[in-house]
């Protein structure tokens, strides 16, 4: 899928807006469209039972008061987790929403969303169609939503079950092989880590008619130059740093 006018923003949000509140929390997407941000990147985690949350560790002990592995958490225990404590006491008690909470969050807001798909190579072929199906079923706009992930399988099992779905392909470093691996899903974009991505790189990708998006840069100034290279859009925890260009987005 060629890169056409589905991204409306030069500002995404991270984890919602990670340095602003708890991350990946519905306090966290709120933060980020109060600061501006009209999209945010969220995690979609696979845990037992089938059950589809937004965290994004292997484990539980970094952003709860949980322990133990995130995978093996049951649904019916994951209203008991405070999943803001951490970050402040402001944030006590805050709950790890569902993918169905954060759809409806996000939407209401009338935010863009960016969904990455997390995963453990085994668990491809479950998280995958349960996730399509929940997007099916419960999200509206579909110009208003790119599924990323790291894992190429799980994006090429994202294009078999529905393949008019705006794809994109997550990097740290981009490999040589990258734009066989996008032209196989009809990738809409390259996301990669913008401190590692070098002019060639981000030239060849825009060359190639994909959307360049970079994460996760907190301050302007460490990617002024990538602008020039042809960069579409940051991924950031503090939209406040990038407020300048929220601004010109609504002139």
């Amino acid at each position: 899928m060629t890169a056409d006018t589905v991204l409306d923003t030069k500002v995404m949000g991270h984890r919602g807006a990670a340095l602003l509140a708890p991350e990946n929390t519905l306090s966290s997407i709120k933060a980020a469209a109060e600061a501006g941000a009209s999209w945010v990147e969220i995690d979609v985690y696979l845990i037992a039972e089938g059950g589809l949350v937004i965290f994004h560790d292997d484990t539980l002990e970094r952003c709860t008061n949980g322990t133990g592995e995130t995978r093996l958490l049951l649904p019916a225990d994951v209203s008991r987790l405070d999943a803001g404590g951490y970050f402040s006491a402001a944030f006590n008690n805050e709950k790890v929403p569902t993918l169905l909470e954060a759809l409806e969050c996000i939407q209401s807001l009338g935010l863009g969303l960016n969904l990455e798909i997390k995963h453990a190579d085994k668990d491809v072929e479950n998280i995958v169609p349960a996730v399509m199906a929940v997007l099916r079923d419960h999200w509206q706009d579909n110009n208003k939503l790119i599924i990323s992930s790291f894992n190429h399988q799980a994006l090429q099992l994202c294009y078999e079950i529905a393949d008019g779905r705006h794809l994109a392909q997550l990097y740290e470093a981009i490999p040589d092989d990258w734009q066989a691996q996008l032209q196989s899903i009809e990738a809409y974009s390259l996301n990669c880590d913008y401190s590692v991505l070098t002019k060639e790189q981000a030239q060849a990708v825009k060359a190639a008619g994909y959307k360049l998006l970079c994460y996760t840069p907190n301050d302007p100034d460490l990617v002024a130059s990538h602008w020039e290279w042809g960069m579409d859009a940051v991924i950031t925890d503090d939209p406040t740093q990038f407020a300048f260009l929220v601004e010109n987005e609504r002139l």
